[in-house]
Parts: C-alpha cells; structure tokens; sequence
C-alpha cells in the first residue's frame, strides 16, 4: 500500500494554532499583546477544504481574538480556544459531530498534542516539531509551523480524493 493512502480516509482536520498553523516566532508588544506571522496558503488551503465539505476544527491553549476572528473568516466554525485539556477538546468535536476517530487527522507541534494525536486516525506534525511529537507522528510535513504544513497535509488528503480543483492544471504535479 502507497504510505499515502492513509490519507484517503481523513474527512476532518483539527490543527492546533502556535507551531502548526504560525511560527514559532512571537513577537510580544509592550501592552502584552502577542503577534504571530501565518501562512496565507494554508489559509487558501483550509477555505478550499471547507468548500469541499470537509471539517476543520482548531484546539489551542491560546486565546487571541485576532486570531480566532481570523480562522472564522476562513470558515472554520469549531474553534476551541484556551483549551487545557486537549483530549476533552477532542472528545466533544467527536460526540458533537458523531465523528469516526479514525477519519481524522490531527496536526500538532508540542508536548500539549501528544496525547491528543494518539486518538486521531492520522496523527501529523510540522518538520520543526518537538522530537516527542516526531517520534509518535504517522506524517511529519517536511515544512515547518507557519510555513505551509498544513496545506501540505490538506492538499494531500484533498487531491487523493480528487478534492484537490487544481492538480488538473497542466504543470502542477500529483502528490501521489
């Protein structure tokens, strides 16, 4: 079997926020204010999933208005923000949705996803994950938080299930 063949079955994404969808270079204002830098194409990426009919759903420990308006302008309507215990986070999204654990894929950074990618179907991480996190992955991205890991995972999942609208342009080459 194709090693990407395990992302035939994802229907759902949960993406924790710092380290995963921004880099892990924060900026801190004098009024304590935090900015983070992210990628517009994962941005593009998470949009064209929503448009497709898959769930997108993000569990952070962060609380940043700005950063949750942002993902609701993307579409993403599950967010759960300033979460401590990220397997409650999980749990609800599953029993919510009526969710098969196995057709989700979770996409984490640090020792807070450890025990929240073990129940995920596809447990994923950006390349500059903590080595904990690299170690349990079934998919560690070969792009870094914030530099397009989560477009790499979406567009495989997407173009695997011919999700993927833009593959059929001539010159684009299939991820498979």
């Amino acid at each position: 079997m194709n090693n990407l063949e395990v992302f035939r079955s994802i229907k759902t994404f949960i993406f924790d926020v710092d380290g995963v969808l921004t880099n892990n270079d924060v900026i801190i204002l004098e009024n304590g204010r935090l900015i983070r830098k992210m990628n517009i194409r994962d941005g593009f990426a998470i949009k064209t999933a929503i448009r497709k009919g898959y769930r997108v759903a993000i569990i952070t420990g962060g609380k940043s208005s700005g950063v949750k308006e942002n993902f609701k302008n993307l579409g993403i309507k599950d967010l759960y923000t300033g979460v401590e215990s990220k397997v409650e986070a999980f749990e609800d999204l599953v029993l919510t949705y009526d969710l098969d654990p196995g057709s989700i894929l979770y996409m984490g950074d640090d020792i807070p996803d450890y025990e929240v990618m073990s129940l995920a179907g596809l447990a994923c991480c950006p390349a500059d994950a903590a080595i904990e996190i690299r170690r349990i992955a079934t998919y560690a991205s070969n792009l870094k938080g914030g530099e397009g890991c989560a477009r790499d995972v979406i567009e495989k999942v997407l173009t695997l299930n011919g999700d993927w609208p833009f593959r059929k342009i001539e010159g684009f080459e299939d991820v498979t």
